[in-house]
């Protein structure tokens, strides 16, 4: 059987295909059906059919891959140059914003090879080279990636001298939550738009400051700590110097052993009155400071992510005392899934330091 190459399949999908029909062939010699074919290897009963008539006309032979049924107009090496034209981004080529359409690629392909293109053929010829139009994620322009290759070196010395104390890896973040909910897609009729009823008036803040917590051979911990703020003329906005003292001391005699914490550059966190603290407990407590604009370095942010796509999405309360219960029940879930903390720390590239 023979695939285009403008089919957009690489020549392992194609080689993967082939056995496919090569073990319908053979269960077509064991009398099986065109329905128990489809249902053990995963394909539509009509594919199923095809390859039996196939199978009954040249036998085995006619199921086997006879290549591709034309040549790319791009090659290989051609197509490294035109992936190097793309890793440049839209603004090495002319545009002033930083995406990468079908019709901007097209126009590089013949700027650059002086070869034609359909719109149709580029979203082939991108898909058989691994390519997928997905949405970007967004960074600072202020980031300064040699400081975020330093700050993995000081982890990984961090988690070294973690395991030779026994001690807990503990990431540190904060994050504040108002009466209106972080949006989520849902079901909806076609043409009416769902409607999710908040609160206009601003009915006070909550402030959650957690600690995530790993250390080698045993669960993953998650500990927190609220802050309400119901805009009253003697309350505090959000967590003071002495709160994250407090937190510091409360995850030390929970977890009974050394910490190493991980966090930000809040001035909370660098203030005169926190810096004497950790002074005066360097038996237990190291700090290491996270650069700055570098958010994807904390598996926190993965526990805040976890809470508005589950527990918080389109989330309408009617009182703030109804979103601290549902903040407390969604932290509480998330306390009880140590697989789902190990995930975050994954997702930042970090990995945990064996003794």
């Amino acid at each position: 059987m023979r695939y285009a190459q403008g089919g957009g399949m690489s020549d392992a999908e194609r080689a993967r295909r082939e056995r496919v029909r090569l073990r319908a062939a053979e269960l077509f010699a064991l009398g099986r059906s065109d329905q128990d074919v489809a249902g053990e290897l995963r394909v539509t009963r009509m594919s199923a059919n095809r390859w039996r008539r196939a199978w009954r006309s040249g036998g085995s032979r006619a199921l086997v891959s006879r290549g591709p049924a034309c040549r790319p107009r791009l090659g290989d090496a051609q197509f490294a140059k035109l992936e190097a034209y793309l890793r440049q981004g839209p603004g090495a080529h002319g545009w002033s914003d930083q995406r990468w359409t079908l019709v901007r690629v097209k126009t590089v392909i013949g700027r650059k090879f002086h070869v034609s293109y359909s719109l149709a053929g580029v979203w082939k010829l991108l898909r058989r080279h691994g390519w997928s139009c997905q949405m970007p994620a967004r960074r600072a322009v202020e980031r300064d990636d040699a400081a975020v290759e330093v700050f993995k070196s000081g982890v990984a010395g961090g988690g070294k001298r973690a395991a030779d104390l026994d001690a807990w890896v503990c990431f540190e973040d904060e994050c504040g939550r108002t009466m209106i909910p972080p949006r989520a897609r849902t079901w909806a009729p076609r043409g009416h738009t769902p409607v999710v009823a908040v609160p206009g008036s601003r009915g006070g803040r909550i402030s959650v400051a957690d600690l995530v917590c790993y250390r080698h051979g045993h669960r993953s911990r998650l500990i927190y700590r609220l802050h309400v703020y119901r805009r009253r003329r003697e309350e505090a906005p959000s967590f003071t110097w002495r709160d994250y003292r407090d937190l510091l001391i409360a995850a030390h005699t929970q977890l009974g052993a050394p910490l190493v914490v991980v966090w930000d550059n809040l001035n909370r966190h660098t203030c005169a009155p926190i810096r004497t603290f950790i002074a005066d407990h360097q038996d237990w407590l190291t700090v290491i400071q996270l650069p700055s604009y570098a958010p994807d370095l904390n598996p926190a942010e993965g526990i805040w992510a976890e809470l508005n796509r589950s527990t918080l999405a389109n989330l309408a309360v009617p009182s703030l005392d109804h979103l601290i219960t549902a903040m407390k029940h969604g932290l509480k879930r998330l306390q009880y899934r140590p697989d789902l903390i190990d995930g975050c720390l994954t997702g930042t590239g970090l990995t945990r330091q064996p003794p």
